[in-house]
């Protein structure tokens, strides 16, 4: 086992990558330190001739609460150079198959960024989120086109308009999920289908995977494009600002003055 950083934890599993956001005690919530993390290991990952599948999972008890809102606020993205874009970049533009395996909350990015991985697997347990409007914010990492394309529009606007959580049987039935397994057997059945990928023909599987993106990837592209302008205006909206402070102060953001 190696170390991006103390918080993205990188298990070489022979021809299975294993990224693990690894920072418990604030829920998994992730810095721009630990975007950066992620985004290297997976282009290093598409570079080793000996990875065929890239792994990511959290901790027992999460997935990944989203964005460090404090560090994201001090550090907000600056186009296609920021760790975050760098990240949902790398992820979305991966050659190898991406696993998702996951355990707990998965809020905001944390589901957003499974739209691009390949396989996803969660517990029984596991809650999805994504609360940008909640925040006064839109959508991201080209969520408002893969959404409908997924659902359709009205299923994926009660996600995002409504921002309210979901469970792992609802991302099944919606197909952001493949297959749900108890908690106790989660980690293990994620990698035994990653340990199948990766015993296949490798190059039938990575021409198999563009082949199924092809269609959509200049789409996402220029969707996360538009996205990103409008998320950063929104960052310094007087809405959001309400909204962070409401969850700084631990209180109901009031938005009746709006």
């Amino acid at each position: 086992m190696t170390e991006k950083t103390n918080e993205i934890r990188v298990h070489d599993e022979g021809t299975v990558l294993r990224l693990q956001i690894n920072r418990p005690e604030k829920k998994n919530a992730l810095t721009l330190e630990m975007y950066s993390a992620l985004a290297e290991a997976i282009r290093d990952a598409d570079r080793q001739k000996k990875v065929r599948v890239i792994l990511l999972h959290g901790t027992e008890d999460c997935f990944t609460s989203g964005n460090d809102l404090k560090d994201f606020l001090n550090s907000p993205p600056q186009g296609d150079e920021s760790p975050v874009m760098q990240f949902l970049l790398a992820l979305s533009q991966a050659q190898k198959p991406v696993v998702a395996v996951v355990q707990g909350a998965a809020i905001g990015i944390g589901t957003t960024l499974l739209l691009h991985c390949d396989l996803v697997y969660a517990s029984t347990e596991a809650r999805f989120q994504l609360p940008f409007v909640n925040l006064g914010l839109c959508p991201e990492a080209a969520s408002s086109f893969i959404l409908p394309q997924l659902m359709g529009r009205q299923r994926a606007a009660e996600l995002i308009l409504l921002g309210e959580a979901f469970s792992a049987e609802k991302a099944l039935e919606l197909g952001i999920v493949n297959q749900t397994f108890s908690s106790q057997e989660l980690l293990e059945r994620g990698l035994e289908q990653a340990r199948k990928l990766a015993a296949l023909p490798p190059s039938a599987v990575r021409l198999s995977k563009a082949l199924l993106v092809k269609g959509d990837a200049r789409a996402i592209a220029q969707t996360m494009a538009e996205e990103t302008p409008l998320f950063m205006e929104r960052l310094e909206s007087p809405e959001a600002k309400e909204a962070f402070a409401a969850f700084f102060e631990r209180r109901k953001a009031d938005f009746s003055k709006f």
